[in-house]
């Protein structure tokens, strides 16, 4: 295929980079996040609450993981501080009764103290103080991190002089000492690499305009010659592949008689990252 034919797809899937929630499906057959990270977020949310626990989900997207939950509206919360997920949520969460606000998490959150039995934090920011102050003594928060080296090689790919790490400090110890400081004790705690997979430089493109901290400025004019390079280990590979760095962290706020099983919640695979 020629360069002008290559530019001219490419900047259609630029022109097309818009996302809502955390919705993924305008790339879906040309991108893959494996499911290979040693454990199942999900499953450890679902093992712990119970149907009567007051929950809140912090930063929670569009709402997607949330509702999967099916947990009592009435006793549901959840907070989102990226403008157009506001307005989603405001549509999808606030009519079912869900207890939606609007917040920068890392700073504050708009909820009166020890009001919940469990925290919830998937790719969010937070606030270990805060979080300590909303949760009822021996409540519990669990949270699955982006790591401080997300997507670090398709960044080097696709940049000849890549920017410096958006995030540094999201390393799992980091936020190990942040919450014993904050009046927590930690009863799980396990960091991985998995595996993004491109089939077509497109559906890269998409992906690197979307998610516009891990790529600044990124642009087909800006980045061209690097897409080409990519264009070329595509064509010679098949295949165009990253590294996704996360981190899953699960700490109770101190109440030594209301102390879980740490044994019931433990990762079966502590990854210690290269």
């Amino acid at each position: 295929m020629k360069k002008e034919k290559l530019i001219e797809n490419w900047l259609k899937e630029e022109a097309a980079a818009h996302i809502k929630g955390w919705d993924f499906s305008y790339i879906q057959g040309r991108y893959e996040e494996k499911d290979d990270l040693p454990w199942d977020y999900g499953a450890i949310v679902r093992q712990v609450l119970k149907p009567d626990d007051y929950m809140l989900d912090i930063d929670t997207g569009g709402g997607e993981f949330l509702l999967s939950l099916h947990h009592p509206c009435d006793r549901t919360g959840a907070t989102e501080g990226y403008p157009p997920n506001v307005q989603l949520c405001s549509k999808t969460l606030l009519p079912l009764g869900i207890d939606f606000k609007e917040a920068d998490a890392g700073i504050s959150l708009p909820f009166s103290d020890e009001k919940f039995d469990i925290v919830i934090n998937r790719h969010g920011a937070c606030s270990p103080k805060e979080i300590c102050r909303v949760l009822k003594p021996g409540g519990i928060f669990i949270t699955e991190q982006v790591g401080a080296l997300n997507d670090r090689d398709l960044v080097e790919l696709l940049y000849a002089d890549p920017p410096k790490l958006p995030f540094p400090g999201q390393r799992l110890s980091l936020y190990v000492r942040s919450f014993l400081e904050s009046g927590f004790t930690i009863l799980d705690s396990c960091e991985a690499f998995g595996t993004v997979r491109f089939r077509d430089i497109g559906a890269l493109v998409w992906f690197a305009r979307v998610i516009e901290w891990e790529f600044p400025d990124f642009s087909v004019q800006n980045n061209q010659e690097r897409l080409f390079r990519a264009w070329e280990q595509l064509e010679k590979d098949g295949i165009i592949e990253g590294r996704t760095h996360r981190f899953l962290m699960t700490a109770q706020k101190c109440d030594d008689h209301k102390l879980l099983n740490k044994e019931a919640l433990l990762c079966p695979t502590a990854v210690t990252p290269v």
